[in-house]
Formats: C-alpha cells, sequence, structure tokens
C-alpha cells in the first residue's frame, strides 16, 4: 500500500491544548493519541485546527509523520463554540489554500465534532476526498438531559449531524450505544456505522502505590479520597454527586473522606467555566460540605495517574457520556469507577463489576454505592481486582489498528 495521507479535521479542539494550557477534554486527547499510533504505523497525517492563540506556531511537527496546522477561522482568540459555526466557510478556504501551496493531496478526510464534519462536508463536495466523521458527543442525546435552554443544543446542530450521517461514507461510534442511536435516532444505516472505543495511553496509566501517588500530589496520607476527573459542565452532573456526598456525610459523621474535583480554570475567559465552578462551590456550601470538597482545577494528563492512584475510587455521574475516557484511564490504574448506565463505558462492566452502575440523578443510590465502597473493605478488593485487565484491548495501538481497517475499506472502494 502506498503511503497514505489523512487530513484529521479537529476544527475547535486543539490536540495540543493540553501542552498549551487551555482546558482540555477527551477529544483532545482522542484526536493526538489516535494520530500518534497512525503516524507510528506509516499514515502521514495532518491535524487542522483553529487559529485560538497568534502568538503561536501555526505548524507544529509531532514527529516525521505528524504536524499540528492551525489555520486562520475568525478571531485568533478563543471564542464559544456555537461562534465557530459562522467562520468554518473562511477555515475550509485556508485549508484548500494550504493544501494547494503544499502540493499535497489527502486520501481521507477524518473529522471530529460536528463543527469539523460540516468542514469536511465543504471539502468533500469540491475535492471528492472520502470523509469519515465521529461525532464524540450527539445534539440529540444532550438535549434528552439538557436542564436549561443554556445546555440545550440548537436545532442547526442537529440538523448537521444528520446531514453528516447520510454523506459520510463511514461514521464511527465511540460506543454500542452511541452506534444505536446513530442508527435509530439518527437514521444512519448500519452498515455505514462502525463501532471504535477510544484507547488508553496504557504505558501511562497503570498501577502505583497509593501512599507514594498521595505524597506526589501532597494529600493527607490518612484521608480517603473519592475523585472526580472532567469537564466542569452541568451535563457531568457534579451537583448529583455534591448532594450523594452530603448524604454520605451525613450517614457516617466519623468517617475521614473527602472529594477532589480534578477539572476547570477559573482563569479562563469562557464565562461559562467561572460559573460553573461558582455554583458547585456555592452548593457545597448550601449543603455544608465545603470543608470536605477539594477544587483541584486542571491538571496535564502525565499527572492524572497520580491522582487516580491516591483515591479509593472515581465517581463520574453524567447525565450523557458518548463514552468516557476518564473511567478508562482509572479502570487501567486499577481503581474502581462508578459511572452511570448513560455513560458508553459501562458496557465494559462484568456482571461483577455491575454494581459499579448507578443510575443517572440518583443521589441516593450513589451515596449507597460510595459507602460500600469506603466501608466495605473486602467489597472494595473484590471490585478493584482485575478491572485493569477490562481495558487491556483499548491501548492506542489496538484502536489504531481498527481505525486502519476502516480507512483502508474505503481505498478499496476508491480503486
Amino acid at each position: 500500500m502506498n503511503r497514505k495521507r489523512i487530513a484529521m479535521i479537529s476544527l475547535h479542539a486543539c490536540p495540543l491544548a493540553s501542552k498549551e494550557g487551555e482546558e482540555t477534554g477527551g477529544m483532545n486527547v482522542y484526536v493526538l493519541e489516535l494520530s500518534k499510533k497512525l503516524s507510528e504505523s506509516g499514515f502521514i497525517i495532518d491535524i487542522f485546527t483553529r487559529i485560538k492563540d497568534k502568538e503561536k506556531p501555526k505548524i507544529v511537527l509531532i514527529n516525521k509523520n505528524l504536524r499540528v496546522i492551525h489555520l486562520k477561522a475568525g478571531p485568533e482568540e478563543q471564542i464559544p463554540k456555537k461562534e465557530i459555526i459562522q467562520h468554518i466557510p473562511e477555515f475550509v478556504k485556508n485549508f484548500n489554500g494550504f493544501k494547494s501551496s503544499e502540493k499535497i493531496n489527502y486520501d481521507i478526510l477524518h473529522c471530529h465534532y460536528y463543527l469539523s464534519g460540516l468542514a469536511g462536508l465543504s471539502i468533500k463536495e469540491t475535492s471528492k476526498i472520502p470523509l469519515i466523521i465521529t461525532f464524540h458527543t450527539l445534539g440529540l442525546m444532550k438535549n434528552l438531559v439538557a436542564r436549561n435552554e443554556l445546555e440545550t443544543e440548537e436545532k442547526e446542530r442537529i440538523k448537521i449531524e444528520k446531514t453528516l450521517g447520510k454523506k459520510a461514507d463511514k461514521v464511527i461510534a465511540l460506543s454500542q450505544s452511541d452506534g444505536n442511536y446513530l442508527q435509530y435516532l439518527y437514521e444512519i444505516p448500519k452498515e455505514k456505522i462502525m463501532v471504535i472505543n477510544p484507547g488508553i495511553d496504557t504505558e501511562i496509566f497503570k498501577p502505583i502505590d497509593k501512599e507514594k501517588a498521595k505524597s506526589i500530589i501532597k494529600a493527607d496520607i490518612n484521608h480517603k479520597i473519592i475523585l472526580f476527573v472532567g469537564r466542569i459542565e452541568p451535563l457531568k452532573a457534579i451537583d448529583v454527586l455534591l448532594y450523594a456526598l452530603k448524604i454520605l456525610y451525613e450517614k457516617n459523621p466519623s468517617l475521614s473522606f473527602c472529594l477532589w474535583i480534578v477539572g476547570g480554570k477559573i482563569a479562563r475567559k469562557n464565562p461559562v467555566w467561572p460559573q460553573e465552578l461558582q455554583k458547585l462551590e456555592e452548593l457545597a456550601k448550601t449543603l455544608n460540605i465545603r470543608s470536605v470538597i477539594k477544587f483541584v482545577g486542571q491538571k496535564p494528563n502525565t499527572e492524572l495517574p497520580f491522582y487516580f492512584n491516591a483515591s479509593e475510587f472515581v465517581v463520574i455521574p453524567s447525565h450523557y457520556e458518548s463514552f468516557g475516557m476518564a473511567t478508562l484511564e482509572a479502570m487501567a490504574c486499577g481503581i474502581p469507577v462508578i459511572t452511570t448506565n448513560v455513560s458508553g463505558v459501562s458496557s465494559l462492566f462484568d456482571k461483577k463489576h455491575q454494581k459499579l452502575v448507578t443510575s443517572s440523578n440518583n443521589p441516593l443510590l450513589l451515596a449507597k454505592q460510595m459507602e460500600n465502597l469506603l466501608i466495605n473493605k473486602k467489597e472494595h478488593k473484590n471490585l478493584s481486582g482485575e478491572i485493569s485487565k477490562k481495558v487491556e484491548d483499548l491501548s492506542w495501538e489496538k484502536i489504531a489498528k481498527k481505525i486502519t481497517i476502516v480507512y483502508r475499506s474505503l481505498f478499496e472502494t476508491m480503486n
């Protein structure tokens, strides 16, 4: 097979964000780690994203086959996602200009999130390059759990997602549940949908001695840490976790435990983040549990294993997760994770570990499950054992091989 060029489009989420001090999520990690493994296997990968800081390099070389290319698309600063859509024509124009100036052609467009997909669709219509879309989250599912207008996705997003489902050559779903939603709610033909879970870096996320991990993150050696890792946004249901924590505290006032919340950046310009953090702090004060909560802020991926390993267990109480990469990372560290039954990753849990699956928006049940893990040492040991083996097949190298099969199927149809 000739060396193939892949254009990865991650319009709003720069894969280098964690290195640049920006707020990140699973998608940033997904795009970068997948691209690294694909480039190591021989593909030539260019990741295209929009410029958010004009002072930073426009082209960053990751390895000889992988680079990140920043294109102008609107103001060269962080702007709300919903404003990016009006700048997509400029992004497409600059993509085509870059391709022309470099005298290169791409064999596949792999787009991440609906905004990138919309840009990719415009490129595909003029260049006939095959298009793959990975949505990462779905507007219809986010609206199902939205509690107010601010959390509701616009009809335009859902319309774009449906159009992409019809016109993309392949759609990659990150979990079987999202695959089902795409088939039945978005009416995408089953044969077009490929279910491929995200991966994890098994060299970074692995078991570490708990006392050593606590020492590194400067945690009290006697405190039992309950951990949350993720974006600070309503969809993550951290408020439900706080209610559950209050119930746990009232039932067990003598227990020495604390909740560490890893995520968020108060200094960020985007007003949504400070507002959500402020709401959580006010709720903690109202519930009279502020003294047992530590807001840690965002941490780079390389530091997260210490936080996971220092904890007794992790709680991811989301109202909706297409998959849940933080859950995977904690499992790889051998740490039990209580997650909701709306998370795609919950499908990995066998009968024994189903005890760790909770109901969305149910603080009473969540408190009971947390209490069980904190008090019942035998149960904690039982649920910790072998949990890392559940994710052994999800190394990025293995995920890249599955993505390669999808790419090759499109190469064959082109030839």
